[in-house]
């Protein structure tokens, strides 16, 4: 498999569980983290360092925007239990 291929489709699969987990949003992060050892947060914090290694600057805040579809304080508001 060529290498732009492959990263095409890891960022098809990584569009595809943001979409997943935007579907569950009855999942709490609590829940993820003592199924899986990840959550949402991990998520924007993976996504921040990510983006540090190749020289550009993205906040965490900003990063949960992306992994949430919304800032971090309205999923709270809204989701959280």
């Amino acid at each position: 498999m060529k290498t732009e291929t492959r990263t095409e489709i890891e960022a098809a699969v990584f569009r595809r569980l943001l979409s997943h987990l935007d579907s569950r949003k009855d999942v709490q992060n609590i829940d993820l983290m003592n199924l899986s050892g990840f959550c949402r947060n991990c998520l924007a914090k993976w996504f921040t360092a990510e983006a540090e290694e190749r020289g550009e600057e993205i906040t965490v805040d900003s990063a949960k925007e992306i992994v949430y579809g919304m800032t971090y304080g309205e999923w709270k508001e809204n989701y959280q239990k």
